[in-house]
């Protein structure tokens, strides 16, 4: 036989199922996280610090022209007078006396007295923002750090979920589900085992109505073990046995159960008596 009649009986390596469990799609995301944190927390306008002026300035530039907009909120930790005015100036100012380094950002904070205020609402560049409660405050800065780590979370047990051998299904049971209205099999499908097919089916009178032989004192078996070479026909017996009695069936090899660490076939066996 050639190379070629090899090559094609050989199964292409494109129809192999793709891994699951792909590291670099979390760390996508992770980045993705981060980047969102900085755009939510590093606005434009934290990026260089505002000059701080007095009241007394901020009025006086604004009745001279020197600022294109303002924003006045009322701060109720100061006082009832009290307000907070941040905005920018048409021409660029040193941060500090002696820096070389120029804003036009520009935030004021002490008491407005009715008379200033009046003079900046007569400019009509500032803008009245209601005060804002504590817990008003708290909220905003905790809930964008909220929804970023319950959307990281997500991704990342979702991608465990879908790799099948990540940390959070390791001890889990790998057990299939047969239910009663799928592949239901039955004693008719078992060809020969006359023998074990009698033995078993008092195992069948226990599982349809266990109620019956529990109040005349009876003790109903904890389990049945079936001995045999591969290939004898003992799993599809079992699942006739749960065909006949009309209950769920679940299969599980024993190769399952073997692993490199300790505990975790344990484990395992454990899970599966527990979802049954």
């Amino acid at each position: 036989m050639s190379d070629s009649e090899n090559n094609k009986k050989r199964r292409p390596l494109k129809n192999l199922p793709p891994d699951r469990f792909q590291p670099k799609v979390i760390l996508i995301w992770l980045i993705v996280g981060l980047a969102l944190t900085m755009l939510l927390l590093w606005s434009p306008g934290r990026l260089s610090s505002p000059v701080t002026l007095k009241i007394q300035q901020v009025v006086e530039l604004a009745d001279q022209g020197g600022v294109r907009e303002g924003v006045i909120k009322a701060d109720l930790s100061g006082g009832r007078d009290w307000a907070i005015i941040t905005g920018e100036l048409k021409e660029a100012m040193p941060v500090k006396a002696g820096s070389e380094q120029t804003t036009t950002s520009f935030r004021s904070s002490g008491r407005l007295t009715d008379a200033n205020m009046e003079r900046l609402q007569k400019t009509e560049i500032f803008v009245e923002q209601p005060a804002t409660t504590m817990w008003t405050q708290l909220l905003a800065n905790i809930i964008p750090f909220v929804l970023i780590i319950g959307l990281l979370y997500f991704l990342f047990v979702r991608q465990l979920r879908q790799a099948g051998r990540g940390a959070l299904s390791f001890g889990k049971s790998k057990a299939k589900l047969l239910t009663r209205d799928r592949e239901k099999i039955t004693f008719g499908d078992v060809a020969g085992c006359d023998e074990a097919k009698e033995e078993v089916s008092e195992v069948v009178e226990f599982l349809r109505d266990p109620k019956k032989f529990t109040k005349m004192g009876g003790r109903i078996p904890k389990g049945m073990l079936m001995v045999g070479p591969p290939g004898t026909g003992k799993t599809l017996l079992a699942k006739a046995v749960a065909g006949e009695a009309d209950v769920p069936f679940f299969s599980i090899s024993g190769s399952d159960f073997v692993e490199m660490f300790v505990g975790v076939g344990a484990s395992r066996v454990r899970d599966m008596f527990e979802q049954g």
